[in-house]
């Protein structure tokens, strides 16, 4: 046997992983799979009906099993690891993530599961609850102000001077992002920063030649 060969030996055989049988791989992927299910639940309660997607949420759960069992057969052997890496290279992922929040979730649910792939459960489930609560914590604590914006329909442009009085006691650094003016009637797209809007809205509605009044929340706001 050459030099070479004892090195290949050796090399093939230190990374080897025979400890694991196939009872442990599937508690492994069986943990993953509930932590998954749990994942399932918890991006449902955070995302708003109108932005909910069923299939990205199923594929949290499999992306997590599928996850952890290629960590564990990347773990068999050095050479599968070699030609796993190789066949994940040429996979080419083109679907946009439209809010940032399902970009979380997808990289929390392929940590957990490396994590579990690798054998560390606790850790997996101790990252679970802690990004949690971390995440509701944050989800159910009230905005200082929303950035809205304002559309005021009004009955000629004499009324323009009011209505940004109006706007300035709720917001002083409001700003005014379109005016379209036509033969009959006027509209403003003013973007506003309010917590609580009824207020507005009441007041500018009663302003003479003001016929219309509305606001737009931002994707994921709503309005007060």
């Amino acid at each position: 046997m050459s030099v070479q060969d004892v090195i290949k030996k050796s090399i093939l055989q230190g990374f080897q992983n025979t400890s694991l049988t196939m009872g442990a791989a599937a508690l492994l992927l069986l943990a993953a799979a509930v932590l998954g299910i749990y994942l399932f639940f918890v991006y449902r309660f955070m995302t708003a009906d109108s932005f909910y997607s069923r299939s990205f949420n199923v594929s949290l759960i499999l992306m997590c099993v599928i996850t952890a069992a290629v960590i564990i057969t990347i773990q068999s052997s050095v050479v599968v690891s070699l030609g796993m890496v190789g066949a994940l290279s040429i996979v080419r992922f083109r679907t946009a993530v439209k809010d940032p929040l399902d970009l979380i979730f997808m990289f929390w649910s392929i940590s957990v599961g490396i994590i579990c792939g690798a054998g560390m459960v606790g850790l997996a489930v101790m990252l679970t609850l802690g990004a949690t609560v971390l995440a509701l914590v944050f989800y159910r604590m009230p905005e200082a102000g929303r950035s809205m914006i304002l559309v005021v329909n009004a009955a000629g442009n004499d009324c323009a001077e009011e209505v940004f009085r109006t706007v300035s006691r709720y917001d002083r650094h409001y700003a005014v992002k379109s005016r379209n003016l036509t033969r009959d009637n006027v509209d403003f797209l003013i973007e506003v920063r309010l917590k609580d809007s009824e207020g507005l809205l009441r007041e500018l509605n009663g302003i003479k030649d003001v016929i219309s009044v509305s606001m737009v929340a931002h994707k994921g706001d709503s309005v007060c």
